[in-house]
């Protein structure tokens, strides 16, 4: 197997040991991405705000890789408290354009940083 470690600059970096994504075997798996502004590196003020950060930063993952958001084929979606699942599923649904990946969204206890949203995905590479 290879792999090949992505990086943007334009996507938070790391806080701990391991990469913004890995391509491997024909896919791009992120790592979760929090909701944290690249340039301040601070988290969203609110859930909508680190929902759609969360999705840019991907965003910014899959464009280095040089694929989109409809390269994406399964997300996992982790929230601080259940009852954003509305917020967070429209600003999610937002960066789609019809066919949506498959996807998981559970609660967790805690998030890294104190983050109300994480989302993460596997892609497709195309190419």
């Amino acid at each position: 197997m290879s792999k090949q470690i992505i990086h943007t600059e334009n996507a938070p970096k790391a806080i701990g040991p391991y990469s913004q994504a890995v391509k491997a075997n024909g896919f791009l798996y992120t790592s979760g991405q929090l909701g944290i502004n690249p340039e301040t590196g601070k988290l969203g003020a609110c859930v909508e705000c680190q929902a759609h950060a969360a999705m840019k930063n991907i965003g910014a993952i899959l464009q280095e890789a040089g694929l989109g958001y409809a390269d994406i084929i399964k997300t996992t979606i982790f929230v601080a408290d259940l009852k954003d699942f509305s917020t967070v599923n429209t600003v999610y649904a937002s960066y789609f354009e019809g066919a949506y990946p498959a996807r998981s969204c559970v609660q967790v206890a805690a998030l890294p940083l104190g983050g109300l949203v994480e989302i993460e995905c596997i892609a497709a590479l195309n190419k």
